[in-house]
């Protein structure tokens, strides 16, 4: 669908714009955007987050600052900056919310404020008619734009189900000024004077991730990566994080193992604001025999043919705030096996398009029940495509942004 030859195009951000979208999700529903983007056209909206680079905001953020933009909403992408230690607290924080219990001192609450401070210094926002912020490591910035006349929305893109309560009861200060707060889910709502609102994240089908593949390319990507396909592949992606259970997953491939035979591969990369990454990835390495394949590696073409070949692909999250690669691979058409947390199982009807699990023997039972039946893998995977194609594309997310941004409309300073 696009003009570009394939090498290019997969090599590019990926501008697509609505009128890529009208055959998948259909005329009428394309239309019905298009009418709600006129009234949105020529409003100025920045997004802040803490990276360009790894992770669910980032495979987010780039494709619908892309669509907005092409759609005539001027949409900046702002960075917070910040040093080693400003990330190893603000990681800290993304650990608490999660509902790791654990001190946040007052030493380290004072560099988290103090690099926010800093920041809020080299942002000029004055010309903008809203400002999103982005999960807690630039959450205090609206507390330096005081004079602000445009609405501010933070949006909490992790699992708030059972945030550790001393963390939250801290950052709920910073939340509460924000005119609104945007969480994945309802369940993760918290007691707050300021508006919530609740908005599931969504793919872009046509990335270099997503986009369609011949086998001839699924192929020689595999052979490239030395991924042998002797045997069922079985593969977990996702960055290299504690509440992915990359120690689960491999004691669930080693029960299975014991009835079927198959080859765990496990890719992932480390977000540039994830301090704790390598510490994880050196624990799965002293946890794998020869039989299972690790790959720290940020090849999109790779994810792609891996969700597409693997008999089963996995994602054993014990928290997951929505879990993008469990929409990725449903859209390939993956027999996908997740873990009965957070948004996973607001994709997964358990037995209908996958299957939700709790603990690594479910996890090796599911894993062994779909390999001994490929009747039962089509079968899923056909209905966990038309899941995403309902409900988990990018046109769906723009639509929501776009009855959000024209609610909290309010008029520009000159």
């Amino acid at each position: 669908m696009s003009l570009l030859p394939p090498a290019i195009d997969r090599s590019t951000l990926g501008l697509h714009s609505l009128e890529h979208y009208a055959p998948l999700i259909g005329a009428a529903t394309a239309d019905r955007i298009g009418r709600k983007a006129d009234r949105a056209r020529m409003m100025q909206v920045a997004h802040i987050s803490s990276t360009f680079y790894g992770g669910g905001v980032t495979e987010i953020l780039t494709p619908l600052t892309l669509m907005m933009n092409a759609m005539g909403i001027e949409t900046d992408w702002h960075l917070v900056q910040g040093t080693p230690g400003f990330f190893a607290c603000t990681k800290k924080l993304h650990n608490a919310l999660q509902g790791q219990e654990l001190e946040f001192s007052e030493q380290e609450k004072a560099i988290y404020e103090e690099v926010v401070f800093e920041n809020a210094t080299r942002l000029h926002l004055e010309k903008c008619d809203a400002v999103i912020v982005h999960d807690p490591q630039p959450l205090p910035l609206v507390r330096h734009f005081a004079e602000r006349e445009m609405p501010w929305l933070w949006q909490c893109h992790v699992d708030l189900s059972s945030p550790h309560p001393p963390v939250w009861n801290y950052l709920r200060g910073f939340v509460e000024p924000y005119d609104a707060a945007i969480f994945s889910l309802p369940e993760y709502g918290q007691s707050l004077g300021t508006d919530q609102r609740f908005m599931t994240p969504a793919i872009d089908p046509f990335s270099a991730k997503n986009a369609e593949l011949s086998e001839q390319e699924i192929r020689d990507t595999l052979k490239y990566h030395r991924i042998p396909t002797d045997r069922p592949l079985v593969t977990q992606i996702s960055r290299f994080d504690r509440w992915k259970d990359p120690i689960g997953v491999i004691e669930a491939h080693r029960k299975a193992r014991r009835q079927v035979d198959c080859t765990l591969v496990l890719v992932g990369n480390n977000a540039s604001d994830d301090p704790e990454g390598h510490v994880i990835l050196e624990t799965i390495k002293r946890s794998i025999d020869d039989r299972v394949i690790v790959l720290a590696v940020d090849d999109p073409i790779l994810v792609n043919a891996l969700q597409r070949h693997s008999a089963v692909v996995l994602q054993k999250s014990t928290r997951e705030g929505f879990g993008l690669t469990v929409t990725e691979a449903m859209w390939k058409g993956a027999a996908v096996i997740g873990g009965n947390v957070g948004g996973i199982r607001h994709q997964i009807t358990d037995g209908e398009n996958g299957f939700l699990v709790s603990t690594v023997d479910q996890a090796a039972d599911r894993i062994v029940q779909v390999l001994k039946d490929p009747q039962l893998r089509q079968r899923l995977g056909a209905r966990a495509k038309e899941t995403v194609r309902e409900k988990f594309l990018m046109s769906r997310l723009l639509e929501d942004w776009l009855d959000l941004l024209t609610r909290y409309e309010r008029p520009v300073c000159q």
